[in-house]
């Protein structure tokens, strides 16, 4: 029985990041599938291909993505994002995600940094990620001004800490941002490949 209750956990753990996954891919498409009838149903009568929603889902997330990239449009969506900006709840949670979806857009491959963090009279050690390189626009110190922003993600849920640290305290990490985030997010149980840290990145 005991054998039994641990299969059955075991088979459980593995099923469930796949099942649910595969839930969300289904009810984000069939949403998706479901918009497309829709909007071409008026154009192209009872005829209708499938998969066509999501050929227009990514089209449409491609010309959003130009139109964003335009200079003009910063003044749009400054107005657009007004409300979200300036009401109490909603501005905390609306800046959170923005800011965290912004730390996975493309940027320069510096900014985008795996770190070990760890002081040099302590032997505890912690990964986070490098989201500033300077800190000189900042109201700080002269001394901190010097150092550079680490976000410090935390296990189990979304959230995290930003500390200031000197850069001889990092140790650049062969990981990614996404293997990084994935392992923080389940306090690093399992095995993982990187290669051994490299030498403390420069000014």
């Amino acid at each position: 029985m005991k054998h039994l209750s641990m299969y059955f956990f075991r088979g459980l753990i593995t099923f469930l990041p796949v099942g649910l996954t595969i839930y969300v891919l289904y009810l984000f498409i069939t949403w998706l599938e479901g918009v497309a009838m829709q909007v071409l149903r008026p154009v192209i009568g009872p005829f209708y291909l499938p998969g066509l929603g999501i050929v227009l889902g990514g089209v449409a997330i491609v010309l959003l993505g130009f139109l964003v990239s335009q200079p003009f449009m910063s003044r749009l969506l400054g107005w657009i994002e007004l409300p979200f900006t300036n009401l109490p709840l909603v501005k905390s949670i609306y800046t959170s995600l923005k800011s965290f979806a912004d730390y996975f857009a493309p940027h320069e491959q510096d900014a985008q940094q795996v770190v070990l963090l760890k002081s040099p009279d302590g032997e505890l050690s912690i990964v986070g990620l490098v989201t500033r390189r300077t800190l000189a626009d900042l109201p700080l110190d002269a001394t901190t001004q010097t150092h550079v922003a680490v976000y410090l993600p935390m296990g189990y849920m979304i959230g995290g800490y930003t500390v200031f640290a000197p850069r001889s305290w990092l140790q650049p990490l062969d990981m990614s941002v996404e293997d990084a985030m994935r392992y923080s997010l389940v306090a690093w149980m399992g095995n993982t490949k990187t290669a051994p840290p490299a030498q403390p990145p420069q000014a």
